[in-house]
């Protein structure tokens, strides 16, 4: 896994990102937030494209849902689809099914992977480990 230098990602780069990153920045984690902004900042400059997949979005939502937020939780989704929103599709589903057999990732990982391999996205944004054994995708945390 590399690590994120928001500042050298190419204008129009399309990142994958995951959602611890995302949780981290709209909890203000005071210890991750930061290493993230960055990247949301260039993306709200319209430099660079963020992708998310149907279990990001899930995930991010849960958190608020829990604690009886809806309105919360209806702004989240509201941003979140303004990004390019991957459905999990058959065709990701068996992607992901091969790739969690290589690498012996846990299915939500595998279909995060798969994801950004469909959308032919330049790199996947995680705080996530377990993805530092991938080839072939560049993986940013």
């Amino acid at each position: 896994m590399e690590s994120l230098d928001a500042t050298a990602l190419p204008t129009g780069a399309l990142l994958l990102v995951d959602s611890a990153p995302i949780i981290y920045t709209l909890e203000a984690n005071a210890k991750f937030a930061p290493r993230f902004a960055p990247l949301f900042e260039r993306h709200a400059r319209g430099e660079i494209a963020l992708a998310v997949t149907t279990v990001t979005i899930a995930k991010v939502l849960t958190g608020p849902l829990a604690a009886g937020e809806e309105a919360l939780a209806k702004r989240y989704r509201a941003t979140l689809e303004t990004w390019r929103v991957v459905d999990f599709d058959v065709n990701i589903a068996e992607s992901a099914a091969r790739l969690r057999a290589i690498y012996h990732l846990k299915l939500p990982d595998a279909i995060q992977l798969a994801s950004a391999v469909a959308i032919n996205a330049d790199a996947l944004v995680t705080h996530d480990r377990d993805f530092s054994k991938v080839r072939g995708l560049r993986i940013l945390g």
